[in-house]
């Protein structure tokens, strides 16, 4: 879009324009960098670089679950925006009024050449005949001539006010890239003192390899020192005993008259060692490292000095007041926050990171616990479930796949009553419910029509039915939810869910009386039906509030029918009761929880599916009413 000609396009124009598109901002939204752009100019950007930088500063950016779209917008700039495109139009309309001359409205072929004094406006001849032959009137140029001051005087002053807002705006603006050079410069030092700290570290772990292979080699060569020497010993024994019965044997072999002096030397010999003992080895001791890494060193790069915040009189007035206030404050809940999570007791363990080696995940989704305790985690993008112990240890490994070898991203898994693993898993072109042993061997699948919104599996144990969610493609803005049941050779007994309306259902559960819970995230609630899929009630609704939810995923029961519900926008734990009613949450402090299940003694286990990660809440995590 082009520019507004006049001079408010002029001062803000610059601050008003994407620097991707170059043009006016469209509804423009902010990135945590404090940055703005184009929604669209952004949607574009992110589909084509992962993971998402800031085009200007190149901070990388985690997006909301909404996407670009779930970015806040900029109302202030929005509306200036608005107001410069008004102007530009004023601004045209005037310019074709002035090419078509003083033409009235009314009777475009008249010249509007008198002015209404009692009524204030412009008239033609023909206006002035039916309308104001009785008003006062004077000509046009005159009146232009008379208003003519006033309206310059207040054009002066409007200009003279723009002009300091304006400046403002530009000190603003010399004032982030004061703070962009600065955090640059900041950064290459801490990379440089980051850089001389490993090559000190080196250099000292360097130093004590050396002593320690100094240390080793001088007990070695002590140890063969002593082999040696017995060897030496023995060998010369050897040497006189050997000799002894060699002469004696060639003496007697040659019927030689010296074999009788021989004998008598060879009693004497023999004598001597027929009461000899044969030594005991040399008893030796070899080195032995047992690696115990532990740099016991002072790492310190330095430390990053935080200035306290000027006082309002060192700013722009009101506005820098304002600014280091919310400063203030938001520093305030940071470390107040800090402060609670330290005192907290440590009541729950975290493991992962992401990667594909044993133990890291790259979207962890799904989650199920074993009778015996045993953590089994859809790691979806490495393609593959992993083992772990309720201590966060790594137990064992295997691919998803099916039986012709083609590997499937896990979304989902269940544990059936017979132990095994029912695991929801899709290709580009199809999805799979496969079930294999917990050593991963397959057992059977059935194929799924494709959807490309995520599926839930869970297990009905007493009847032996698979339940898995389905959203029909349909148009993505009206997308429609179900529950599909079938047998274990892929059978469909029944549908659930069709009549309620349910738009993104995902996560599924089972609980002990056999009813079925699904949490439904675009509606933000959770449906509850009986074991024959029958409607009973659903519980939750859009909010932050006490019983209330925002983007609902994975979902559990425990042992009292109680159920738990991943509140994924608010980032807690929900409890309800098994009639929905609201008893307590857990705040999380997990950015992006995705599943949770619960383990037989009851801790919880929950999915990071951002931050790759598992967190393990145990059994002494407090409820918060």
């Amino acid at each position: 879009m082009a520019a507004a000609p006049s001079s408010l396009g002029t001062l803000f124009g610059e601050e008003l324009t994407c620097s991707i598109c170059l043009e006016l901002f469209t509804r423009p939204k902010v990135l945590p960098c404090g940055h703005t752009f184009c929604q669209d100019c952004l949607q574009d950007h992110a589909s084509r670089r992962v993971p998402f930088h800031c085009p200007n500063c190149r901070q990388q950016v985690r997006l909301p679950s909404q996407g670009v779209a779930g970015l806040p917008g900029s109302h202030i700039a929005a509306n200036l925006c608005e107001r410069l495109k008004d102007q530009a139009v004023l601004s045209e309309e005037t310019r074709e009024q002035s090419q078509s001359g003083n033409r009235c409205n009314f009777h475009p072929s008249e010249e509007v050449r008198l002015y209404c004094k009692q009524c204030q406006v412009p008239v033609c001849n023909e206006c002035f005949e039916a309308s104001h032959d009785e008003h006062p009137t004077m000509s046009l140029r005159k009146a232009i001539k008379q208003n003519r001051g006033p309206v310059q005087d207040l054009i002066a002053e409007g200009r003279n006010i723009l002009e300091v807002y304006c400046s403002f705006i530009r000190g603003l603006r010399d004032e982030e890239k004061i703070l962009d050079d600065r955090r640059e410069e900041t950064d290459n030092k801490i990379e440089e003192a980051y850089r001389q700290a490993c090559d000190q570290v080196i250099q000292k772990l360097t130093k004590e390899k050396g002593r320690l292979l100094s240390e080793v080699e001088a007990n070695h060569k002590e140890n063969k020192g002593a082999v040696q020497s017995q060897r030496d010993a023995v060998l010369a024994d050897v040497d006189e005993l050997s000799s002894a019965c060699d002469g004696a044997e060639q003496h007697m072999v040659t019927e030689c008259r010296q074999l009788l002096s021989r004998e008598s030397k060879l009693v004497e010999t023999v004598g001597t060692f027929r009461g000899k003992v044969v030594p005991s080895p040399v008893q030796t001791h070899p080195a032995f490292f047992q690696p115990n890494v532990s740099v016991k060193l002072e790492c310190t790069l330095g430390d990053v000095t935080l200035p306290e915040a000027a006082s309002a009189s060192d700013h722009h007035g009101n506005q820098a007041s304002d600014a280091a206030t919310t400063a203030s404050d938001a520093v305030t809940k940071v470390m107040g926050h800090h402060q609670s999570n330290t005192a907290a007791p440590k009541q729950r363990l975290t493991f992962g990171g992401v990667g594909s080696q044993p133990g890291q995940f790259m979207r962890p989704s799904g989650v199920t616990v074993s009778e015996e305790g045993e953590i089994f985690v859809a790691d979806s993008q490495n393609k593959r479930i992993q083992v772990f112990t309720l201590q966060g240890t790594f137990v064992r490994q295997f691919p998803t796949i099916l039986s012709d070898g083609q590997k499937i991203g896990p979304s989902d898994v269940a544990m059936d009553g017979e132990g095994n693993l029912w695991v929801m898993g899709f290709t580009n072109l199809a999805d799979f419910a496969v079930q294999y042993t917990k050593q991963g061997r397959v057992l059977r699948k059935f194929h799924l029509q494709k959807t490309w919104w995520g599926r839930g599996v869970a297990m009905d144990t007493r009847r032996n039915h698979i339940l898995i969610t389905r959203t029909t493609t349909g148009h993505w803005s009206h997308p429609h939810g179900e529950v599909l049941v079938y047998r274990p050779d892929g059978t469909l007994v029944r549908t659930v869910g069709q009549q309620q309306e349910m738009k993104n259902p995902v996560y599924i559960t089972v609980d002990g009386e056999g009813r079925i819970l699904v949490s439904d995230y675009d509606n933000g609630c959770v449906y509850v039906y009986n074991q024959d899929g029958q409607f009973l009630f659903q519980f939750g609704g859009f909010g932050s509030g006490e019983g209330q939810l925002q983007d609902p995923r994975g979902i559990c029961t425990d042992r009292a029918g109680n159920v738990i519900v991943v509140d994924r926008g608010n980032s807690r734990l929900e409890m309800f009761d098994k009639t929905g009613r609201f008893i307590k949450h857990i705040t999380t402090d997990i950015e992006v929880p995705k599943a949770v299940a619960m383990a037989t003694q009851g801790q919880l286990v929950i999915t990071d599916i951002d931050n790759h990660k598992v967190t393990i809440f145990h059994n002494s995590v407090k409820f918060h009413a």
